[in-house]
């Protein structure tokens, strides 16, 4: 019989504290930047929105809509970092969870990508016609004015001129409103290039640009008020994690579109957009 401690009580201690373990964000940021893949990697590959992988990895889970949901997004995530999700997900039920799902918002957690409409240019045919009829109305009420003025009657003596007959009044043609100043009124960009430029007017949005080559323009977070402008010799590739907040200008001209809030948008401009319809 010995006295004193086993030779498993003389073991070195090892560390296993809370501090000396990553956060799980930052656990599969790290996972992610070890593989080679940027947050639009990940956010196709997994149909969880960019806003929401940001998000995640800087330990904000508000924006999954409860735990039940953040559990799922650990779980899909660390699939596509090659993590094994279980860990993670102890490691967050710990830290977070309660096993009380949070009221989730009306808008599905995983949007696909809307099909966006082909875009149609001014009706320059149109404006043509509309620009022709005010000049014509014009010279019709000009004229019109002119022999009323030369057609007034002559009085004498207190009775009327029978020298000349004075013209048949005609009534006065309503002026035709004048055409709303088009598009091209905005000042022009160059037109050997295409250049677009994001405005960030009613809230904050994650934007990725890449130039023609597929080069990194832009990747981060535009706040509200803030604005970024991209250009190329042949087309701009933009992401837009939250398009509603968004307004364009391509080529010198706003961009008209139903953008809804949230909603992702992948879009490519090129030096001839907006196309004429």
């Amino acid at each position: 019989m010995s006295i004193g401690n086993s030779p498993e009580d003389e073991r070195p201690f090892e560390d296993v504290s809370e501090e000396a373990r990553p956060s799980v964000g930052r656990a599969l940021q790290q996972a992610r930047i070890a593989a080679g893949l940027t947050v639009d990697d990940v956010s196709t590959a997994t149909r969880v929105r960019i806003a929401i992988v940001h998000a995640i990895e800087a330990n904000d889970f508000a924006a999954c809509g409860g735990d039940v949901y953040a559990r799922g997004h650990i779980r899909t995530l660390a699939r596509a970092v090659n993590l094994d999700p279980a860990p993670l997900i102890a490691q967050y039920e710990t830290e977070h969870g309660n096993g009380r799902p949070a009221p989730t918002p009306a808008a599905p957690l995983f949007e696909a990508e809307r099909i966006r409409p082909e875009r149609r240019g001014p009706n320059w045919t149109a404006a043509m016609v509309a620009a022709i009829v005010v000049v014509i109305g014009f010279v019709g009420f000009t004229m019109v004015k002119g022999g009323d003025d030369g057609g007034k009657e002559n009085v004498a003596d207190g009775t009327a001129s029978t020298e000349s007959a004075s013209p048949t009044p005609k009534a006065e043609k309503p002026a035709v409103p004048e055409p709303e100043p088009s598009d091209s009124a905005i000042a022009a960009a160059p037109q050997d290039k295409v250049t677009v430029q994001v405005s960030a007017v009613d809230g904050r949005s994650w934007i990725s640009a890449k130039d023609h080559n597929g080069r990194l323009l832009f990747d981060g977070l535009l706040k509200q008020g803030e604005s970024k402008t991209f250009q190329d010799s042949s087309k701009i590739n933009l992401v837009l994690g939250d398009a509603g907040a968004i307004d364009l200008f391509v080529n010198g001209k706003k961009i008209e579109d139903d953008f809804q809030p949230g909603a992702v948008e992948r879009l490519t401009y090129t030096k001839g957009d907006p196309q004429a319809g």
